[in-house]
């Protein structure tokens, strides 16, 4: 909504919204931008403006409800956004994990090149009133991307989670596929995914990137440089070209030949693309560092396993001799319940690891277990509150990672504050 709210105020229009007291990531850009933010009342409800809700907010909001009463037309995000597309050349990056990096990513490139806008899911916009491409995250949570029909999609991967929602990875394979079929040009697709042919099957045009393999977008000779990471990419088995990355990680690599295939595919100028990558600086919360005294402070979005094993392995990769410390919250009780040993199994791969309470969110405020469950099913774990976080202080060398998608930001604050 953030976003969504930049890239309408960019290219011309009045906004406000409204929102929780308590000030989020998200609301900076927005305030920036000089946006009005308002906190929620009915009395915000006024004649002459065009309501967008938030899929957070059920219809018993007391401002959606007032919209009702007063007879105003109130436009669901995703309903709003399926509109608002259809004037551009739309690419939709969708998958369980990795969206919002491989969104950014992709925005950032692209306007390497030519006039691009994009909303990004960490609460970026930007609007640009002449541009003919639009680049968007298209969640999978609830079906919301089956309101699109994008010309283009990317699918990182597909994996099970929001298990508050789908019933097992089944249901979770059978909302992408119906995703697959209402994509108008073409498909980029992770082709090692273990679901991707159920995806071949429902759609003509479908092509598949990799590393060292036999896709249609292929990274080979990869290598790790004093600015991040280099690699060769064939396409069609053919040398394309040599990419560098100032990033770390195979995850990296796999979002950089997503958007090389969008490139490829509009024909975009190569030598552009290329300069672009190398002056990329990232989204917010993922591996965002802060340097302080001898410590490297990450703040990160990961709050499922494979996020979390992505975040570790950059990390290792970036700073191979140093020890890497894992704070991390878990986010809503049925992703804890159903993912506690993969927690476990990943969060062990950290040479310590702390956990915190669980943050519950809108939609579940309680639940069968507490972060305890976790912490004793992995090796020297210990549980952290914000009244005893000085015993991070002992990693005096260490990377100390920040994770999950809750309020995990205020432990690191916090933390910060300490030490500075």
């Amino acid at each position: 909504m953030s976003a969504l709210a930049q890239v309408l105020f960019d290219i011309g229009h009045e906004v406000q919204g409204s929102d929780i007291e308590n000030e989020v990531f998200t609301e900076g850009p927005l305030r920036k931008k000089g946006i009005k933010i308002l906190p929620f009342s009915e009395e915000n409800i006024v004649e002459g403006m065009t309501y967008i809700a938030g899929n957070a907010f059920k219809d018993d909001h007391p401002e959606i409800k007032k919209a009702y009463d007063m007879g105003y037309e109130v436009i669901r995000y995703h309903v709003f956004l399926a509109d608002f597309m259809s004037n551009y050349i739309s690419v939709g990056v969708t998958g369980s994990h990795g969206k919002t990096s491989t969104t950014g990513l992709l925005s950032h490139v692209m306007n390497g090149d030519v006039d691009t806008t994009y909303l990004i899911g960490d609460g970026t916009g930007f609007g640009m009133p002449e541009s003919k491409y639009f680049t968007f995250e298209s969640c999978e949570y609830k079906r919301h991307f089956l309101s699109y029909y994008p010309d283009y999609a990317i699918i990182t991967n597909i994996d099970f989670d929001h298990p508050d929602y789908f019933n097992d990875i089944s249901d979770v394979v059978d909302a992408f596929k119906e995703m697959a079929s209402q994509v108008k040009k073409c498909i980029i697709a992770y082709g090692n995914d273990p679901h991707i042919n159920e995806i071949k099957n429902h759609t003509q045009n479908l092509i598949t990137y990799g590393i060292e393999s036999d896709d249609d977008i292929s990274a080979y000779n990869i290598r790790v440089t004093e600015n991040g990471t280099a690699f060769d990419v064939k396409i069609k088995g053919d040398y394309f070209d040599t990419f560098e990355i100032p990033m770390y990680g195979d995850h990296l690599v796999l979002n950089s030949l997503a958007v090389i295939g969008i490139c490829y595919l509009e024909k975009l100028d190569i030598e552009l693309i290329k300069a672009s990558f190398l002056n990329y600086k990232g989204v917010k919360r993922r591996f965002t560092e802060t340097k302080l005294h001898n410590m490297v402070i990450v703040d990160d979005y990961a709050h499922h396993p494979r996020e979390i094993e992505a975040t570790l392995e950059t990390a290792r990769k970036k700073y191979p001799n140093r020890e890497i410390i894992s704070v991390f919250q878990p986010h809503t009780f049925s992703r804890t319940e159903k993912f506690l040993k993969e927690f476990a199994d990943v969060l062990s791969q950290s040479d310590k690891a702390y956990i915190v309470d669980i943050f519950g969110s809108a939609r579940e405020s309680s639940g069968s277990l507490s972060s305890m469950d976790l912490v004793n099913l992995i090796p020297e774990a210990e549980l952290l509150t914000e009244a005893d976080l000085e015993r991070l202080d002992k990693h005096a060398d260490g990377v100390i990672i920040f994770m999950g998608a809750g309020d995990i930001q205020k432990y690191e604050k916090r933390f910060t504050e300490l030490l500075s």
